[in-house]
């Protein structure tokens, strides 16, 4: 039995505890939060956890195998620091930290502790995203040009971090996932359009290796939920939306021809469209959460690395974050990653 401590039950907090709650040979024996409040209602739901207002109980509660953090990000690093030192296993809450090197001391620290460290990144335990990566890896696709995602809502605000580093982590890490490598540059425009002193919204491009560019749009202020990634191959053509009751991926057997046919009337047109049928591929779902939640437990029986989302691709991920605040602060300047 895997006994799990929660530090931190605001909005996403909850889920965590029912989910740890719910996993075979896995408990979650504790939670902590400063709000008295939150924890009365995390014993109303869960009547046999533990609350405390004060995380290090979790931590020094030998009981406790494994935290999960859940609190504020500019947290994330010293809890988790503190957890390791502790002997905790440790799943922490996108992102890992706000700087790249912090990503990896962590790291570091990890493995000198000999205790699994993974990352929140949960689309990357999401059933259609998994498929596209299967596709992609297929060859069906062909070579990848390029991609964008769109991740927008009105609200929920923050006022710890900007709509970037709250929304493009999920972007940054399936783009990092699908394409396989990390971006290598990156150019951005934010805007504070709401009032607030923090970013509300942000188009980034990244660059990744072999040419392939990537666009993302993520914002709090926008009239729709969107939740939609396209990407354009040599041969086919992916959208996958989240919200899609239908069917979250489609496959268009879309593609550009390139002939050396000549038209007398428009000159030397080289490429022709191609466009056939439209697949929606049947895709067994699962909650990506409880997904994410049983391989976390699963590393830790087994003593493997968390080779999805361990502090390596949350590094990553983080690196790509910081070039992109840097060109938003330089008003779109390229900046290398």
């Amino acid at each position: 039995m895997i006994s799990v401590g929660v530090i931190g039950c605001g909005h996403w907090g909850p889920n965590h505890i029912r989910v740890f709650a719910q996993l075979a040979n896995t408990q979650c024996l504790m939670c902590a939060d400063l709000d008295e409040k939150r924890l009365a209602a995390m014993k109303a739901m869960f009547p046999s956890i533990q609350t405390t207002t004060r995380y290090q109980d979790i931590l020094n509660n030998k009981d406790i195998d494994a935290v999960c953090i859940v609190a504020p990000t500019k947290y994330h690093f010293q809890i988790t620091q503190e957890a390791l030192l502790a002997n905790k296993h440790v799943l922490c809450e996108k992102p890992l930290a706000m700087t790249a090197d912090e990503c990896s001391a962590l790291g570091q620290l990890a493995e000198q502790q000999n205790r699994i460290l993974m990352v929140g990144h949960v689309f990357l335990f999401n059933s259609g995203i998994r498929w596209v990566k299967e596709f992609i890896q297929s060859g069906e696709l062909g070579r990848v040009f390029y991609a964008h995602s769109e991740r927008t809502n009105l609200g929920p605000f923050r006022y710890d971090v900007n709509a970037l580093w709250d929304l493009a982590p999920h972007d940054i890490s399936i783009f990092d996932y699908l394409l396989g490598d990390a971006a290598v540059g990156a150019s951005a425009r934010g805007l504070k359009c709401l009032g607030n002193k923090l970013e509300d919204l942000a188009f980034a491009t990244l660059d990744y290796p072999d040419g392939r560019l990537v666009n993302i749009h993520v914002s709090w202020a926008d009239p729709r939920k969107v939740r939609q990634i396209t990407i354009v191959g040599e041969k086919k053509m992916i959208v996958w939306d989240d919200l899609d009751t239908l069917g979250a991926v489609r496959v268009y057997d879309k593609y550009v021809e390139r002939t050396t046919k000549y038209y007398e009337s428009y000159g030397e047109f080289q490429l022709l469209s191609r466009e056939g049928a439209i697949l929606i591929p049947k895709i067994n779902l699962q909650e990506p959460l409880k997904a994410q939640g049983q391989y976390f437990i699963d590393c830790i029986v087994n003593g493997k690395k968390a080779d999805i989302a361990d502090a390596g691709k949350a590094e990553s991920v983080v690196r790509s974050l910081t070039a992109i605040q840097r060109s938003m602060d330089r008003h779109g300047a390229l900046v290398e990653v």
